[in-house]
């Protein structure tokens, strides 16, 4: 069977600032389940990976707001949470999918530890900004007394920020092709996968870290050997110079002219789809044959060459 990594973008589970609530998180999930069951049905096998960023600030928050009586949560706790209760909602409803469409498949979530290495150059540059903002001398305080990197943010106060270090092994990878291989729609590298190092003992440990999820999901089509790379994520297509007069709509890259357009910089948003074309050429030069980009409600016109932005070799 075809392979294809779904890489769910944040978008698909909060869709705007008026429904975040869980309830609506499993409402969002439930909608782009049934566009990867679509999928399944068709004879794809499928991982999932997914963001977190929200829902890891809403755990961070909830933290803090209660330090005064419980031990706050560190990150990458953070991370092994959401890749949990994510996950329960991704593979109830696509249970539940499954049972409506008469398909015979299991769905299971693994909670992935992704290895970072210690020296990655990001760790002397922490950019990613978490949590809530702060005054000045909170900031401080937390700077001095927890070792946290803080930063002035634009005058809207200070926040932390993390390293967003290069994912380079993925620790569960052999339980993950297993699924895979027996037919099971597996879940996996959630938020971009919970960073860990490699200690001086040779051990694992946490590290306050965020790992670019489409990079991480990335590396876990190229180790799995996915026929295809599909990020949803929060437009139907791809634009060069978007929001920009001459925006220009593109149905189709090669990998070459990616290369080249994220070489001249300036033709997508490092906020948004630059980081999105880097995970593509990571897996296309890794031996990936084919990407694709669109939302989530358009997963199979996109995937029956309607809509969607493919890139090809």
């Amino acid at each position: 069977m075809p392979r294809v990594v779904v890489a769910i973008g944040g978008n698909s589970l909060i869709p705007d600032a008026d429904h975040i609530t869980v309830q609506d998180q499993y409402a969002a999930a439930a909608e782009t389940d049934d566009h990867i069951a679509s999928l399944v049905a068709q004879g794809w096998d499928v991982a999932i990976s997914h963001g977190n960023g929200p829902q890891v600030g809403f755990i961070l928050r909830r933290s803090e707001l209660s330090s005064n009586e419980l031990h706050e949560v560190p990150l990458d706790y953070c991370g092994a949470d959401t890749q949990g209760a994510i996950g329960y909602m991704l593979q109830q409803n696509l249970v539940n999918d499954f049972r409506q469409r008469g398909i015979t498949k299991s769905v299971a979530t693994v909670v992935t530890q992704v290895e970072v290495d210690a020296n990655d150059p990001a760790f002397s540059n922490p950019s990613k900004p978490i949590g809530s903002f702060m005054d000045e001398a909170k900031a401080m305080k937390r700077r001095d007394e927890d070792g946290w990197e803080v930063r002035e943010d634009a005058g809207r106060g200070w926040r932390r920020v993390v390293a967003s270090p290069a994912p380079k092994r993925i620790v569960e990878l052999d339980v993950i092709r297993q699924l895979l291989d027996a037919g099971v729609v597996t879940i996996a590298v959630g938020g971009g996968g919970i960073p860990v190092i490699m200690n001086a003992n040779g051990d694992l440990e946490g590290i306050a870290a965020v790992i670019d999820k489409d990079l991480a999901s990335a590396l876990l089509a190229g180790l799995v050997d996915a026929d295809l790379l599909l990020i949803s994520t929060a437009v139907e297509q791809v634009a060069l110079n978007f929001g920009k007069p001459n925006q220009e709509w593109v149905s189709q890259f090669t990998l070459a002219e990616v290369k080249q357009y994220l070489a001249e910089g300036g033709h997508f948003s490092e906020g948004s789809m630059a980081p999105k074309m880097r995970a593509v050429v990571q897996f296309m030069e890794a031996g990936g044959k084919e990407a694709l980009i669109t939302n989530p409600q358009n997963l199979e016109r996109a995937m029956a060459g309607e809509t969607g932005t493919r890139i090809v070799q």
